[in-house]
């Protein structure tokens, strides 16, 4: 088959669609990396008039001049017909060499093996080695594949399968914890909302003050408005902001402190007139006042302090691809904590997808040792209270087209990756 440039709606058709749909290979990407200095091309094969293979290809200059390629989360195709992937493969590679390329490199969009909550490989589930064999045979060289490793983009996620499922039944699988917590903040106002364009740059606030806590890279401003801006007119993203109206429970509390002091008084009072009320039960009452009390005082400390109405807790960017709803970058406040911000937002973020028809929820990354060794291990324990399970993708490879560059720019990469870490850590 001849390897031919698609356009942009039929490769939408075909790939937005598809089971292997992602985000990451979307036009709103490509243009979304053109903007960082990458090139896009939209590359497939066609038989019988109707699209077999795809993929969005980009490329960038390395540090000895050469071009590096890479497929995000493509190609896009049936991984189990191996003359198709052998084919793409070789039109691919003749592509990459004839266009000044070192090497290109996939990480498919495809689950590696069937895993439960804990990590655990589920006997008789979903096993995909033939495909793995299949691209190591054709010559692809994985990457990262040691415990803990960095991929560029995740290999280990964590999701809830939908498909089929009640609101009931997927809470049924969060643990009593969690759901205390929804309910709580769902009594105390917290809700969340969804935000525009022009409050991009509330976002931007978040994810620096949580980027610098967490030692990661935040991105510019004009990075994260052209995100929102190419994918929310593709429909594929939603900006939310989790929320709670300062004012609104404050009067809310008051009331409930209203009707609280009045039963209580009338407990005093019929007590005064010879009534034997139990002493446990004005023990309680009182406990409840003092509670209310403190939270309006404290209420009226964060409005005072944060001179807001409403406090803005924490905001997410979600992706809306395919069959999922996909957790992709966001963050918290540190001094709004107490709220626990995201137990509220994944929950009303899985109603949406309830009500959507979407079949999969994606909290998206977790790493792969699932350990108390592991510092990230709290986020995967958090996203493991909602039930769900531990997604394995197959991984990240590399084809080499010309060894010799090849080896020249891994070592130049490890260098700058290096530098990249010293930075975070030192913060500049």
């Amino acid at each position: 088959m001849e390897l031919i440039e698609l356009k942009e709606n039929e490769f939408r058709k075909f790939a937005y669609n598809h089971e292997q749909a992602s985000f990451l290979q979307t036009i709103s990407w490509a243009k979304l990396k053109e903007s960082t200095g990458w090139e896009s091309k939209i590359l497939g094969f066609k038989q019988d008039k109707k699209i077999v293979a795809a993929t969005i290809l980009l490329a960038k200059k390395t540090p000895i001049k050469k071009k590096m390629f890479y497929a995000p989360r493509g190609f896009i195709l049936d991984y189990n017909d191996y003359d198709l992937l052998e084919e793409f493969t070789k039109k691919i590679k003749e592509y990459v060499k004839k266009n000044n390329g070192i090497f290109f490199k996939i990480d498919p969009y495809v689950r590696y093996h069937q895993r439960d909550k804990d990590g655990n490989i589920i006997a008789g589930g979903l096993d995909n080695t033939n495909i793995v064999r299949n691209i190591k045979k054709l010559g692809y060289k994985e990457k990262c594949s040691k415990p803990g490793q960095q991929t560029l983009q995740a290999k280990w996620m964590y999701g809830i399968n939908l498909k089929d499922k009640t609101l009931t039944e997927i809470m049924n699988d969060m643990t009593s914890k969690l759901k205390s917590t929804i309910r709580k903040n769902e009594k105390n106002g917290v809700y969340i909302r969804e935000g525009s364009y022009d409050e991009v740059i509330l976002f931007k606030k978040v994810i620096d003050e949580t980027a610098n806590r967490r030692s990661f890279i935040s991105r510019s401003l004009t990075y994260y408005q052209q995100m929102y801006k190419l994918f929310n007119e593709e429909k594929l993203l939603k900006l939310y902001f989790i929320e709670i109206n300062l004012t609104q429970s404050i009067k809310d509390l008051e009331q409930e402190l209203s009707v609280l002091t009045k039963d209580y008084d009338q407990l005093l009072d019929s007590q005064n007139k010879g009534v034997k009320i139990n002493a446990n039960t004005l023990k309680s009452k009182e406990e409840d006042i003092e509670r209310l009390k403190t939270k309006i005082s404290h209420y009226e400390e964060l409005r005072k302090e944060s001179n807001q109405d409403i406090l803005l807790l924490g905001a997410v960017f979600y992706f809306l691809c395919g069959n999922e709803v996909l957790s992709f970058a966001g963050g918290e406040y540190a001094k709004y904590l107490e709220f626990q911000p995201f137990c509220t937002l994944h929950y009303e973020m899985l109603k949406y997808a309830l009500d959507n028809n979407y079949s999969y929820y994606n909290f998206y990354t977790i790493s792969s040792n699932l350990t108390p060794k592991d510092p990230t291990y709290g986020v995967y324990l958090f996203k493991k209270a909602f039930g769900g399970e531990v997604v394995e993708l197959i991984g990240e490879y590399d084809y080499v087209v010309r060894p010799f560059y090849y080896l020249i720019y891994e070592f130049s990469y490890k260098v700058v990756h290096f530098l990249k870490k010293i930075k975070v850590k030192l913060h500049l």
